[in-house]
């Protein structure tokens, strides 16, 4: 049986500073790396003789807008599938150069996932094969997953909100 320990441990013997704010939310392993380690990161876990974190569950983005210098990340999810064990890890970027490595070549199921991160939050994964929109229109010239904009349209007039309590 893997514990969180064993893999921090390996990580912080291997990575030192360049993995960072360890946490488990829930007995889950997450932390922080930045955009110039998370490929070798993820490669490490990957070929790793014990670990074998070969699995990439997910990965989504996120948007902080009032972090300073860390607005957008992406949240990556692994999995162990023959210990069982599973990891997070996140990496921060600044809304004005908004790129992260391509996790494509690593893990191919990352492919449609990052076209969908940069379809919604603007995230450019540097290296894909072919980062375009998949799910929005090709001229949307806006990413709409960004708290960038009110939720509600204050210009409308066609709804009654009185009823609604607001």
């Amino acid at each position: 049986m893997i514990t969180s320990e064993q893999v921090w441990d390996d990580l912080q013997n291997r990575f030192g500073n360049a993995v960072f704010d360890k946490s488990e939310p829930s007995g889950l392993l997450t932390f922080l790396t930045d955009t110039a380690h998370i490929i070798e990161v993820a490669k490490y876990l990957f070929d790793h003789k014990t670990f074998q974190v070969q699995f990439l569950t997910s990965l989504c983005g996120i948007h902080y807008p009032n972090a300073k210098g860390k607005e957008l990340g992406v949240v990556y999810h692994f999995h162990s599938l023959i210990h069982n064990f599973r990891i997070r890890i996140k990496v921060f970027v600044p809304i004005e150069k908004p790129k992260v490595p391509t996790m494509s070549d690593l893990h191919p199921t990352a492919n449609w996932q990052e076209r969908e991160t940069y379809d919604f939050f603007g995230i450019i994964f540097d290296g894909h094969p072919n980062l375009v929109r998949i799910l929005n229109v090709d001229d949307m010239d806006y990413f709409p997953l960004r708290k960038e904009y009110p939720l509600e349209d204050p210009t409308r007039r066609d709804k009654d909100d009185s009823m609604f309590g607001r």
